[in-house]
């Protein structure tokens, strides 16, 4: 978890990694979900279309502090993670879910998810079950390019990806 390191301190703190693009804020496109507003931890990327197929055999996994990033496309069309998987990520250890896309659930995931929750909207749509995932890809969204392995730090400032782990 992030502790005491807030982004704009940890921006602020490493302007010569702003620079040279090892550090980048996403732009402000993300809404903030559940009960953990502060998060970070190392990126695992995946890309999922209007379905979450491989989703929840993922966060079953040991989450080891990570944050799941995924790339449903900026899909306003169907909610990609609901309470359920929030749920699962919380009690296998992810630190947080990051949704290109849409959330559902919301009202549960407020009350009672301890992770960090974004996502760009909530529907209240179910994903598709077919489909499928791309793991350990590159994600294009808000103005960057976000890789599997970065650091991912969030609070209600916004949201920082650095190529490596930050301290100040």
């Amino acid at each position: 978890m992030m502790g005491s390191i807030k982004v704009a301190d940890a921006y602020d703190a490493n302007l010569e990694l702003a620079k040279s693009g090892d550090i980048r804020i996403l732009q402000p496109i993300f809404n903030i979900y559940g009960k953990c507003r502060a998060f970070s931890g190392p990126i695992f990327t995946l890309k999922a279309l209007e379905h979450n197929v491989g989703v929840k055999e993922l966060l079953e996994t040991k989450g080891e502090g990570r944050v799941l990033f995924i790339d449903g496309g900026g899909s306003m069309r169907i909610a990609l993670v609901g309470e359920y998987l929030c749920s699962l990520a919380q009690k296998s250890g992810w630190a947080g879910i990051v949704v290109n896309g849409c959330i559902r659930d919301v009202d549960e995931i407020n009350d009672g998810c301890d992770i960090g929750v974004r996502a760009l909207a909530s529907h209240p749509g179910k994903p598709g079950k077919k489909g499928t995932a791309e793991e350990h890809v590159p994600i294009h969204v808000g103005g960057t390019v976000i890789h599997d392995g970065e650091w991912l730090y969030a609070d209600g400032d916004g949201i920082l990806v650095s190529k490596t782990r930050l301290s100040l």
